[in-house]
This record gives C-alpha cells, sequence and structure tokens, in this order.
C-alpha cells in the first residue's frame, strides 16, 4: 500500500540542495577553477560507483479531511522521497491512511457504494448507447471494485476501483483503500496488525497487568446464594464458566442484582453492569452457564453462585491492573478468598524480644547441631539460567519461619521484589521444598533471591510454590541482584 515505485520521488542535482553554489563570484578565479575540478572529480566517482543506499523522507504531511460526512471514512497523508542520483529509492510507503469516526449517519442516507453506482445512471456503457439504472453488486471477487448490478436484470458491471473509505461489504469492519480491503488497528491506522494486550495498552505485552485465575469448590452447607469472588473494578477479559444445575448471579456494588437475583433466574442474554457488556449463556439441557465480558469494569461486581445441587467447581478468571491487585486482595479475603490455597501459619517465627538488661549479662547459647547433611555445591552461571528461565517465580524474599515434616519443609516468606511471575502473588506466601533437608536451605530471617515452580494438584485442591530440589536460593546481595536480572535477557523466547 502507497509503495514508491520506481521513478516515483524527486532527484536533486548536487547544486539544488539549498547550499550556496560553490561557483560563488566573490571567490577568486584560481580558488574556483580549483573547486570545480575537485567537484567535476567527486561527481565522476559517484556516478561510476554502485548506490550508496536509501535516499531520505521529507516530513509527513498534513492529514486530509475525511473522506466521509458522516460515519467510517479515511483519511490520509503522504511525504515524499529526496535522493540524489545514484541512490536507492527510499525504504516505506509513501502514504499512511487512518481511520476517521464521524457522528453516525441519519438512518436513511443513502450508502456510499450505492452513491457511486448511481453516478452512471442513465450513462451508455458496455460499447452501446443503452443506459441502466445501477445498484451495488456484493457478489463478485473483488469487494472493492465498484462492481454494480444492473435493475431489472441479471448481469452486473465493474466500474474500477472504489472511492478509498467504501466499506468493503455491508456490515463489515475493513474499508476499501487503493483496491485493498484493510481494517484499522489499535493505532487507527489502516493495514496495522498493532493489536491491544489482555491489559487495553495498544501493542502492549501483558506486562501492565496481572492474570487471575481460580477454581471455586466450596460446597455450602445450605442451598441459596454463596460468594465466589470479587470482580473488581478495572477487570478486563472476565470469563465464568460451570457445569451444573447451579446458577450463577452477578450483584452491582449498589447490592442490587444484574443478573439471577431475588431466586429467579434471567433468561440468557447481554446484560449491562460496571460499564461493560455480560454475555450469559446457558445451555438448553441447563447444565453448563458462561459469563464473558471484555471490560473493563467501572466498578466492582460481585460473584455468586446459587446453590441447588452439589458445587462441582466454578473456573473463573480475569486480568487486572498490577497496582489494582493489592486492593482486590484485601477485598476477597474479607470475602473468606484467597488467591493461593491457605496454609498452616509458620511455627518458627520469633516475636521481638525485650530489651537486654544492662546489669544482666548475656547468656551464651549453644547451637543444636542441625542433623542435616551439606548440600551439593549448585553455584555458577549455568545453574541460575537453569533455573531463573525455567521456573515460573523469581523474587526476593525474607525467610519469616520455617516448618520441618516428615516429608516436605514450607517457608513463610514475605515478598519484597519480584522479577518474574506468571501468575499472581501475595505479599505473604508459602514456600514449600521436598524433604526435612532441603536443598538449599534458607534460614529464618534472612533474605533471598528465589526461583519456584507452581505445583496444583490433580484435583485442584492444591496450589503451591515449590522450590526443586537443588535448585535457585542464594543470599540476596546486590551483585546477586545483578546477575539475576542479566539472565532474564538470555532466556528463550
Amino acid at each position: 500500500m502507497g509503495e514508491l515505485r520506481p521513478g516515483e520521488g524527486q532527484q536533486l542535482a548536487p547544486s539544488r540542495t539549498g547550499r550556496r553554489s560553490l561557483l560563488s563570484p566573490r571567490l577568486h578565479p584560481s580558488r574556483s577553477l580549483q573547486l570545480l575540478l575537485l567537484l567535476g572529480t567527486l561527481l565522476s566517482c559517484r556516478l561510476e560507483s554502485s548506490a550508496q543506499g536509501p535516499g531520505e523522507w521529507k516530513p509527513w504531511g498534513s492529514w486530509t479531511r475525511c473522506s466521509s460526512s458522516c460515519g467510517r471514512g479515511v483519511s490520509v497523508r503522504s511525504r515524499q522521497c529526496i535522493r540524489f542520483p545514484g541512490e536507492e529509492l527510499c525504504w516505506g510507503n509513501t502514504h499512511e491512511y487512518r481511520l476517521c469516526q464521524l457522528p453516525d449517519c441519519p438512518p436513511r442516507a443513502t450508502p456510499f457504494r450505492d452513491l457511486q453506482c448511481a453516478l452512471y445512471n442513465g450513462r451508455p456503457v458496455l460499447g452501446s448507447q443503452k443506459t441502466y439504472q445501477w445498484v451495488p453488486f456484493h457478489g463478485a471477487p473483488n469487494q472493492c471494485d465498484l462492481n454494480c448490478l444492473a435493475k431489472g436484470h441479471t448481469f452486473y458491471h465493474s466500474f474500477g476501483r472504489v472511492l478509498d473509505g467504501t466499506p468493503c461489504s455491508p456490515g463489515m469492519e475493513g474499508l476499501c483503500v487503493a483496491g485493498r480491503c484493510l481494517s484499522a488497528g489499535c493505532d487507527g491506522l489502516l493495514g496495522s496488525d498493532a493489536r491491544e494486550d489482555r491489559c487495553g495498552h495498544c501493542g502492549g505485552t501483558n506486562d501492565s497487568c496481572l492474570f487471575v485465575q481460580r477454581v471455586f469448590r466450596d460446597a455450602g452447607a445450605f442451598a441459596g446464594y454463596w460468594n465466589v469472588t470479587l470482580i473488581p473494578e478495572g477487570a478486563r477479559h472476565l470469563q465464568v464458566i460451570h457445569r451444573s444445575r447451579n446458577h450463577l448471579a452477578l450483584m452491582a456494588g449498589n447490592g442490587r442484582y444484574v443478573l439471577n437475583g431475588n431466586w429467579a433466574v434471567n433468561p440468557p442474554g447481554t446484560y449491562e453492569a460496571a460499564g461493560t457488556r455480560v454475555v450469559y449463556t446457558r445451555d438448553a439441557a441447563g447444565m453448563q452457564e458462561t459469563l464473558r465480558a471484555t471490560g473493563p469494569t467501572s466498578h466492582d461486581l460481585l460473584l455468586q453462585v446459587l446453590l441447588q445441587a452439589p458445587n462441582p467447581g466454578i473456573e473463573f478468571e480475569f486480568w487486572l491492573p498490577r497496582e489494582r491487585y493489592a486492593p482486590f486482595q484485601e477485598k476477597v479475603q474479607a470475602l473468606g478468598w484467597s488467591l493461593r490455597q491457605p496454609q498452616a501459619r509458620e511455627v518458627e517465627s520469633q516475636s521481638p524480644e525485650p530489651p537486654a538488661d544492662p546489669a544482666t549479662p548475656p547468656l551464651t547459647l549453644t547451637p543444636t547441631p542441625d542433623p542435616c547433611q551439606p548440600c551439593p555445591d549448585t553455584r555458577g552461571r549455568a545453574h541460575r539460567l537453569l533455573h531463573y528461565c525455567g521456573s515460573d517465580f523469581v523474587f526476593r524474599a525474607r525467610v519469616l519461619g520455617r516448618h520441618r515434616q516428615a516429608q516436605e519443609t514450607s517457608y513463610e516468606v514475605r515478598l519484597l521484589l519480584i522479577y518474574k511471575n506468571r501468575s499472581p502473588l501475595r505479599t505473604l506466601e508459602y514456600v514449600w521444598a521436598p524433604g526435612r533437608c532441603p536443598c538449599p536451605p534458607l534460614a529464618p530471617h534472612r533474605e533471598y533471591l528465589v526461583a519456584a515452580r507452581r505445583l496444583v494438584s490433580p484435583d485442584g485442591t492444591q496450589d503451591r510454590l515449590l522450590l526443586p530440589r537443588s535448585g535457585y536460593a542464594r543470599p540476596w546481595s546486590p551483585a546477586e541482584d545483578s546477575r539475576v536480572r542479566l539472565a532474564a535477557r538470555h532466556c528463550p523466547v
């Protein structure tokens, strides 16, 4: 689209660059002669040599007026290529097209393609003096040709390309530009492949939001409404699904039900809630329901379930801006739901000790021998890269406590900095390690850089952070911080 073809662009002779001529009358004649010889030598070398690269673009011109007076249309801007003799053509497009959106056309306005066909009404075509009345024909192969059907006849004729900004066909988003049907990217440019990420940023990489995913499995002790989760303000790409005879319910922030409230079941359809459209579906057998919404939500919603039968699980997911995650976590905890499987509180954390009496000599404590054997050496760049790239989480954390059991050890940690996470993390987490003597060990009240994996049990009842045996857990230091940041650049995409 808009490619510069051979022969286009401006060619400037060396004396038309806007600079003062080298043969200025102010110069001495002998000096002028020397400069003339030098110029001739340079020009002969330039013309005999091969092309030295592309020319340079002039700045973009201003955008033209919209091609339509109402509804959607096209605006265009162009630029020129400036090149010297022997230089290649400029790289890129000479024209750029963007979508322009004006107020909707009146209900009885004549469509743009109809107007173009009507221009040929009563005019002789097809090499005869016979005239016809023309209406658009949409069954031809190229949607961006002006294909018009002769009214009262069974043939159509192509009058060339439609004007830029003509809809490709009724109901389609694409517009015709230079004979091609193009759709606009999120940047508004026609033919652009820029798309919004899950966070709503044009051309983004999903790094400004977090993915929240969970299965609600509580069975409930009685029939009625049960809280499933809070859908916070700013949530995007919400999806909820379950397979049972229970019914999903949605409550707005003012306490009024949007869907399936007050023991009444609404029909499937599209419902307005929190500034977005929620699509509610239910199969014919009444055994599967779904909720979907693009978002973002303008305020909090409460997702509930009307229990009438055993709950096999309600799956829900959405994307949330990072800055909204901490307030969301506080609210869902008030509902009795957390993002990760609750664990037993740590047993080795110590309360602050009272200040020592200066008159009392300090006690000398004899440390209890550790029955665990030394761990193998896991230092080195290769080990760091292996575990950083293969992990689900990398974070800096302070160990608050440790709980040893027969087959595993759990550490309660406070997260201080997150380098990598494939699902949301809380400020306080539990990291599990296999065996009573894990390798590498984590000492309470110290800070570490840890690479962990996510481990979900087959039945979905446990969701843990796992520190693999001989994994990556090193005492934090500024040097180790620099090394782990460098490792992130060498992981395969």
